[in-house]
């Protein structure tokens, strides 16, 4: 496994898995501890996603140290401001049966996200949370944020992939040094990214599949990847992009795909923002 540092020195593996759109209990907790068989040892989860105990559950039958893990959980909108993220704050840690978390993110850039960071910078300081960030900031917010808190966020979890590398916003993050990570590093498969004629050739020299040439893409820009996958298989293809290099010449290739938007939605769209704030409000 390779490792990035945080800006606190907290080491993070580069490659983790994500369990994004599995709410079933029974099959969150199979799927963490195949991932967890397979090798990994960050998991990515989130109030909102409604399967932090099963993440728990998975940890504890494992049998591995917690010192081993790099857990890490985000505040949901409904959760936005200092006491009422406080409280969830313990209520995920009790979910996921932890006495304290490798990494909490603010999942999404609305609501009172002040307040939640302000929770969030006392717990950090009291060692509950060894690493505190964001997730789905663009530049203005975040740059904002920067600048009127006292803990520089360790970690933006955006929307990156070969359709949308996100560039300038690793740039910036980089200025005030901030780890980008990526979420959706598959796009879920639109654009039809596991066909994609690029991905497939450059594959073929290597050995690897289209997602393996993906993965590896972001890891060697230095992103922190957490794919997704309900199947074992898939998981272990996943896991084996340690063992070939892309070079400068394919990481160009790769480069040309960008263009520089999302493929799911922007947060500078009124009815995104409507959606995603009318959503968060319903609470969890």
């Amino acid at each position: 496994m390779e490792y990035v540092t945080l800006n606190n020195g907290v080491r993070m593996p580069i490659l983790g898995y994500g369990v994004y759109q599995i709410p079933d209990q029974e099959e969150c907790e199979r799927c963490v501890l195949d991932a967890i068989e397979t090798g990994y040892r960050s998991i990515d989860t989130a109030q909102a996603y409604r399967n932090e105990e099963a993440v728990g559950r998975a940890i504890k039958r494992s049998g591995v140290p917690r010192e081993e893990f790099f857990i890490t959980t985000k505040v949901w909108i409904s959760n936005a401001g200092y006491e009422q993220a406080k409280a969830s704050i313990q209520e995920s840690l009790r979910k996921l049966q932890l006495d304290y978390l490798d990494l909490l993110l603010i999942h999404q850039p609305f609501g009172d996200y002040y307040g939640t960071y302000r929770a969030m910078e006392e717990l950090y300081e009291a060692g509950i949370l060894k690493a505190i960030g964001v997730s789905n900031f663009y530049p203005d917010r975040y740059i904002d944020l920067v600048q009127f808190n006292k803990v520089v966020p360790a970690v933006n979890q955006v929307e990156t992939h070969v359709f949308n590398q996100q560039h300038q916003a690793q740039e910036i993050m980089q200025k005030y040094n901030t780890q980008i990570e990526s979420w959706g590093p598959f796009a879920e498969g639109r654009k039809d990214l596991f066909a994609n004629p690029t991905l497939q050739e450059i594959g073929s020299r290597y050995n690897k599949t289209t997602a393996q040439v993906a993965l590896r893409f972001l890891i060697q820009r230095g992103v922190v990847v957490i794919p997704k996958t309900v199947s074992k298989d898939r998981m272990e293809i996943n896991f084996n992009v340690f063992d070939f290099v892309l070079s400068a010449a394919d990481m160009e290739q790769i480069t040309a795909l960008d263009t520089g938007e999302s493929v799911f939605f922007s947060h500078y769209d009124p009815q995104t923002v409507e959606a995603l704030t009318g959503y968060g409000k319903q609470g969890l």
